[in-house]
């Protein structure tokens, strides 16, 4: 049995789980917030299996808990949220009716976004990291109209990772940058971390590289997600299925990060 379920199963049963929420936010309330927090949301598909329901149940599950997740992260000021959505190799390996329950729950909480009023409230910043052009017209359209009308926002950034991939990413900015050197505009020599990073989907972002990466489900594998830019990034990995996770989880993640200690390599 997963660990992080056992001690879920008995903050609930005993009847404290709202003083061990209290006690949390105490702990996490001085203590450094991470700027980037990036997520791998995993296991949806199992979750709804294991209550005998349809797959589409647990992609809509899902996507309820990243909109809380959202919500938790304004409150303590986290000022990037990278969410993995879908990858690559998702569009090519998952069946059409999960693709369809993947897209349509994404379209659907963009849309709720959109009329919510929080983007306006917040001045929060819609962001696209991968490849639009592989995604169905109607979910496209909508990313690129929210891109658009919040490319001039100041408050936190919401990266959407759809049609995702790392290596893809990587591959990308070498192009980019090989153009950039057969047309005179950057001398070889002068290439360096700085200008590869500026090339790569978060370059132009305030926090590039996640602070912590967390990943539900038990499973401890990136799984193509910002290979380049996780280099110095903080690893949580969570022994509960996505939508199983809580405030309380949210909060035990800060507690962790707090309790790191950053070297970079020093």
């Amino acid at each position: 049995m997963r660990l992080d379920s056992v001690l879920r199963k008995i903050i609930k049963i005993v009847g404290i789980e709202a003083f061990y929420e209290r006690m949390l936010e105490q702990e996490v309330k001085e203590g450094p917030i991470p700027n980037h927090i990036a997520v791998i949301m995993d296991g949806n598909r199992r979750w709804a299996n294991e209550r005998s329901l349809p797959t589409w149940e647990g992609y809509r599950y899902g996507a309820e808990i990243a909109e809380k997740f959202v919500l938790w992260s304004l409150d303590y000021k986290v000022k990037i949220i990278t969410f993995y959505a879908l990858s690559k190799d998702n569009l090519f390996k998952r069946s059409p009716q999960e693709l369809s329950s993947i897209i349509e729950n994404m379209y659907s909480k963009l849309e709720k976004l959109d009329e919510s009023g929080l983007i306006e409230k917040y001045k929060i910043r819609i962001k696209t990291l991968g490849n639009k052009e592989l995604l169905p017209d109607t979910l496209r359209n909508k990313i690129e109209e929210l891109e658009k009308k919040t490319k001039e926002n100041e408050g936190m950034v919401i990266n959407i990772a759809v049609a995702y991939s790392g290596r893809h990413e990587i591959l990308n900015a070498v192009k980019e940058i090989a153009k950039d050197v057969s047309e005179g505009k950057i001398k070889a020599d002068n290439i360096d971390e700085g200008v590869f990073m500026s090339k790569l989907y978060t370059g132009d972002l305030p926090y590039p590289e996640p602070d912590v990466i967390i990943r539900t489900s038990g499973e401890m594998r990136l799984s193509d997600f910002l290979l380049y830019q996780s280099s110095y990034s903080e690893m949580i990995f969570m022994d509960i299925y996505w939508p199983d996770v809580r405030k309380i989880d949210f909060l035990r993640i800060l507690r962790t990060y707090e309790k790191r200690n950053r070297r970079f390599g020093k």
